[in-house]
């Protein structure tokens, strides 16, 4: 399952930037099941979107709470899937 986690820093984890943090996020999605699609810094209401492939959802909420602990980066998840899947889904009979 391919999941967007949409991450907003505290004060603290501002100080905390690094490569050294962002190889820990890749190792704790990895020990998941899951691997990370593409990692990006953003302007707005999030400072970084991470996607992310994992199992199942449950390991996704594992996932947002151990970056959580780890890095103090705060995480809102949502599951995706690509629009073809999607518009397939929406013409079957209910």
């Amino acid at each position: 399952m391919m999941f967007f986690m949409f991450g907003k820093y505290s004060g603290e984890a501002m100080e905390g930037i690094s490569a050294r943090r962002t190889a820990v996020a890749r190792d704790q999605i990895k020990k998941l099941g899951g691997s990370i699609k593409g990692m990006y810094a953003l302007l707005g209401q999030y400072d970084l979107v991470l996607i992310v492939e994992l199992p199942t959802m449950t390991d996704a909420m594992k996932a947002a709470v151990a970056l959580g602990r780890e890095t103090g980066i705060s995480f809102c998840t949502a599951p995706a899937i690509p629009v073809a899947e999607f518009d397939k889904l929406m013409n079957e009979p209910a």
